[in-house]
């Protein structure tokens, strides 16, 4: 019994090791790894992230991962099935260094100048962002520019052009909400913003150059929802894409093979 505590106080204190603003800063002198910041709004597809995770670790030691998890999104990490772990849990997972919530924002002591600022953190750290699943609501918040939780918070300070961080980084989302809400005319407006206004955009070949020639680029990147029979039993568009449609498109974005 008293080893099983201890080895709980010793997966916690190197859970908040990793976790530390000293962690990530030393993290970024190792551009070789790829660092994947993952993260999970309120939706029930907030279940497939053990898999996405588990999907990834193929890469071995190229990647890290931490994670994000909405006040929301830890609703369905929480215990409930075998397909719904507790969220803690995630830390025992394959290159999974810490996983952050609200709290981990504000607190638990009041911020002082000269201490670090968590999502300004984690931008520097990410060399992507994904959110899978990605809200109706928290798609508004980020159309709208609102910033009020720590996701919301790093999308909202992501270097979008490129000259803070002097690096090019992807925030990819893929939606994942009811058909009536994916079908709602606002979540037509609110996609076309990430894709056609913030979007990346793919290589386009110049005369000569079958190879392609970067244009313009925007910073987001939308993996579209799929039609099926969702969790409240709706049948329709609105489902998140599969597990192995976000995982090939983050490696696709990232270089891995």
């Amino acid at each position: 019994m008293l080893q099983a505590i201890d080895n709980v106080h010793d997966r916690q204190f190197l859970a908040a090791e990793l976790a530390s603003s000293a962690t990530l800063a030393a993290e970024l002198a190792q551009p070789e790894i790829k660092n994947i910041l993952l993260a999970a709004s309120g939706s029930v597809a907030t279940i497939k992230i053990p898999e996405i995770v588990k999907a990834l670790a193929r890469h071995g030691d190229k990647i890290r991962i931490r994670i994000i998890l909405t006040h929301f999104a830890k609703h369905f990490l929480g215990g409930q099935s075998k397909e719904q772990p507790v969220y803690s849990s995630l830390l025992d997972y394959p290159h999974v260094e810490a996983i952050y919530d609200d709290a981990d924002e504000w607190g638990p002591e009041p911020w002082q100048r000269g201490a670090s600022i968590l999502h300004i953190e984690l931008r520097r750290w990410a060399d992507i962002l994904v959110v899978a699943p990605l809200s109706a609501n928290t798609l508004a918040k980020i159309v709208n520019g609102m910033s009020d939780n720590l996701l919301t918070s790093v999308i909202r300070a992501w270097d979008t052009d490129s000259s803070i961080d002097n690096k090019k980084k992807v925030i990819m989302v893929a939606p994942a909400m009811n058909s009536a809400m994916w079908r709602h005319p606002i979540t037509a407006k609110q996609i076309r913003v990430l894709q056609e206004e913030w979007g990346v955009r793919d290589p386009e070949p110049s005369e000569g150059d079958t190879a392609g020639v970067a244009v313009a680029n925007g910073w987001f990147q939308v993996v579209m929802p799929i039609a099926k029979t969702l969790a409240c039993g709706d049948t329709g568009g609105g489902a998140m894409a599969s597990v192995d449609t976000i995982a090939e498109a983050i490696e696709s974005r990232l270089g891995l093979e």
